[in-house]
């Protein structure tokens, strides 16, 4: 059972997300991992959680 993690900045709309996953999914199923052995979990980080360059990214 794989287990994608995705590490975002906060922002993303439900859509947008839907979208990410449909994605995934399919490319794993192109491999031939079928959608329900399958998990996805998207963590929305928010930008001052995000060191870029040594600053915090909500500063950039």
């Amino acid at each position: 059972m794989p287990v994608v993690i995705v590490e975002m900045w906060e922002g993303r709309t439900d859509e947008q997300k839907e979208e990410l996953i449909r994605g995934i999914t399919e490319a794993f199923e192109r491999i031939g991992v079928p959608a329900e052995a399958l998990n996805i979990i998207i963590h929305d980080v928010p930008k001052a959680n995000w060191g870029l360059r040594g600053k915090q990214a909500s500063k950039l």
